[in-house]
């Protein structure tokens, strides 16, 4: 009796684990770069302001 097992091959799943590590960093610096732009919004809008002052026409 010669019994032949198939074995099925195992499935690779390093671009899956890539893909998903890509994911996380890429979720990760989005987070960031939202967070960055939430501290420096007042920063942001004194600058504005000033350059909105600063831009005043002189009429003779």
């Amino acid at each position: 009796m010669n019994e032949q097992i198939e074995q099925i091959p195992e499935k690779d799943n390093f671009i899956l684990y890539v893909a998903l590590l890509a994911a996380v960093l890429i979720a990760g610096l989005m987070a960031l770069k939202f967070n960055e732009n939430e501290k420096f919004a007042p920063i942001k809008d004194q600058l504005d302001e000033e350059t909105r002052l600063m831009n005043i026409r002189v009429l003779n």
